[in-house]
């Protein structure tokens, strides 16, 4: 068997993490671990819905050392939890906010009893076999799709990640994350990575501007901020000085080139994105504000298969066919044109969503924006792209005619909305449900006020 060790921190005294101001030693977070490992129930699954990070690597070290596997959904709602009950009916929930998710429930326990914490604590080694967590994306079909994580896998691809970011240089990073742990790239990025680069881990996610950049300044460099398109653009609207950082990383949605060089210069930073899925986990990795190419990881090369193209090698022990819109330039570099199903075809033209996106969002003024296509009707209306922005300084017509100026006139929305904000969860991401149920209601105001006129 192969062994794989939990942390690479090497001295009981090493902080592996910040709360509240406080550092956190190694020795005290096993003595958490062995504790919360004592108090989880029979069942062999574990949802692990802990808001502070902290909390989620003390209940993830624990399941993992008793052999349970965590599962990490896309998204709480009744039906996907129904659903993943379904998948694993022995499930309980370990959590730190209340929500048992009509889950058997354990509350994290708010403090250790007092036992004595061993002097000289060994990190756990694990079997690289060992499966620590099924993560699920949503399907086509809006059902749960689990994709197995083991152990081996996961240590493999974050030490590459590491490696690329450049993280294995000796120095103590501390590592400042707006994503949640359970989405895959922050499971990845701000939990594992951090663990097998011997980093520190500050455990409190912030959500509002202000509080991001307090959070970043209380914690000593070098520091590392890992977040998305929509937490970087809300804090560089912000009228006031952002904190340097050592490095700046961001995932989930494609950026425009404009936006990272502001953010370069703002965070007095180098600016690495991410690409990846829930099935492959990170993959290559680019800097924005220089090239628009994308640089595979080592050990990752690519495999066609007729018109299909797939990803091995490395952390990859299967070739995993790539759901993305792509033009290979060499064996370790390309080009990214969005997800297939984002494809869009109107009167014999193509274009993506992500393309219009990074389009509708380019333009200045307006703080954030979606295109959305509604689903084909059988009721004789004609099927038209639609669009929301937030932008409290414009009115629809310069968007539109701004618009025009980079996008073909097939894909000009009819409508476009000015909104308040946009339905994004934790991640930034935004569900084709809330899309559809907004894009409704704006087609139904629509058609009444022109039958009033």
């Amino acid at each position: 068997m192969n062994y794989l060790p939990m942390m690479t921190h090497r001295s009981p005294d090493d902080v592996v993490a910040i709360r509240q101001g406080q550092g956190v030693t190694l020795r005290q977070f096993l003595a958490d671990v062995n504790y919360t490992r004592l108090l989880l129930r029979p069942g062999r699954h574990l949802l692990n819905t802990c808001q502070d990070s902290y909390h989620f690597m003390v209940t993830l070290a624990a399941a993992m050392a008793a052999g349970k596997t965590s599962l990490l959904p896309s998204t709480y709602t009744t039906g996907s939890v129904k659903k993943i009950i379904d998948f694993a009916p022995d499930l309980f929930c370990l959590g730190d906010d209340g929500n048992d998710m009509g889950l058997p429930y354990l509350a994290f326990p708010t403090s250790l009893p007092d036992a004595p914490v061993d002097s000289s604590p060994a990190i756990p080694r694990l079997d690289a076999s060992l499966p620590v967590a099924y993560v699920f994306t949503s399907g086509s079909t809006g059902t749960p799709v689990p994709h197995l994580k083991t152990w081996g896998n996961l240590v493999h691809s974050v030490r590459a990640e590491a490696q690329r970011l450049g993280l294995l240089d000796g120095r103590t990073y501390t590592v400042v994350g707006t994503v949640p742990p359970q989405h895959m790239y922050g499971f990845e990025s701000t939990i594992l990575m951090a663990w097998q680069c011997a980093a520190v881990i500050a455990a409190e996610r912030h959500f509002y501007p202000a509080d991001i950049c307090t959070g970043i300044s209380s914690v000593s460099r070098p520091r590392v901020l890992i977040s998305t398109p929509v937490h970087l653009r809300s804090m560089l609207a912000a009228d006031t000085p952002l904190p340097s950082v050592d490095l700046l990383l961001s995932a989930t949605a494609p950026l425009t080139r404009d936006l990272a060089a502001d953010a370069e210069a703002r965070f007095s930073s180098e600016l690495l994105e991410i690409y990846g899925s829930t099935e492959t986990g990170v993959v290559a990795t680019r800097r924005t504000s220089q090239t628009a190419e994308w640089h595979l990881l080592p050990e990752l090369s690519w495999i066609r298969k007729g018109a299909r193209i797939g990803i091995h090698g490395g952390h990859l022990k299967q070739v995993v066919e790539v759901g993305d819109s792509i033009e290979i330039v060499d064996e370790k570099h390309f080009l990214l044109y969005g997800r297939m199903e984002d494809l869009v075809n109107i009167a014999g033209k193509r274009s993506s969503i992500s393309y219009l996106n990074h389009q509708l969002t380019s333009i200045s003024g307006v703080l954030d924006g979606v295109f959305f296509m509604p689903d084909e009707t059988d009721n004789g209306r004609v099927t038209r792209l639609v669009a929301f922005a937030v932008a409290p300084d414009l009115d629809t017509e310069i968007i539109i005619e701004r618009l025009k100026q980079c996008v073909d006139p097939a894909f000009i929305p009819r409508p476009l909305k000015i909104v308040d904000g946009l339905p994004r969860n934790a991640t930034g991401k935004i569900s084709r449900e809330a899309l559809k149920a907004m894009a409704v209601a704006l087609v139904d105001k629509e058609e009444r006020s022109s039958e009033i006129l």
